[in-house]
């Protein structure tokens, strides 16, 4: 039989076999059982989940599902309207393009050049950028310094290089089969 425990002003007093004696903090604690049990939460440790009428069931399946497929429709029309407008646009600056190249032939053979040599140029200056990173990649992880040294010196001549190549590039493109052959 566990001796009870019984307070007092002066603290806890066990009211077993020592009557009088002061008993410890810890060995109250000891006679406690623990606040804390483990509680298995894993998936199979569920009861069997509660029943309701097949009926009820299927009508809410067939519900969901009916809003699904409704659902995909509006999607899939969106869509649509966003691909139709999307090519609208593409084929006027398609057409725009052409008409320019079409004004402007003198000029639209000139870009092709200028975007070809410049290609090379571009090359050359991407291989130099990258072996300086190469060279550099430990400052640029112990030094935050370093690396912004390393992105404001490379990075506004890199961004205007590339979208002056890029408007050479589209300038001077020479006009897709289909649209060449229905000129001549």
């Amino acid at each position: 039989m566990r001796p009870t425990v019984e307070k007092h002003k002066g603290g806890a007093y066990d009211g077993g076999t020592s009557r009088g004696r002061r008993t410890s903090a810890r060995e109250l604690m000891n006679d406690v059982p623990p606040l804390f049990t483990r509680v298995d939460i894993s998936a199979g440790s569920a009861g069997p989940p509660a029943r309701s009428s097949p009926a009820g069931d299927l009508s809410e399946t067939n519900r969901l599902l009916q809003e699904m497929v409704a659902q995909q429709r509006r999607s899939c029309d969106l869509l649509t309207e966003l691909l139709a407008q999307v090519s609208l646009q593409q084929r006027q600056r398609a057409a725009e393009l052409k008409t320019w190249k079409e004004a402007n032939p003198e000029l639209a053979t000139s870009c092709r050049r200028a975007a070809e040599s410049l290609s090379k140029v571009h090359t050359e200056f991407l291989a130099s950028i990258a072996q300086e990173a190469a060279e550099n990649a430990d400052d640029f992880t112990d030094s935050e310094y370093a690396l912004g040294e390393f992105i404001d010196r490379y990075g506004p001549r890199l961004a205007h290089f590339n979208g002056v190549l890029q408007l050479f590039a589209q300038l001077g493109a020479p006009l897709p089969p289909s649209e060449a052959s229905a000129e001549g």
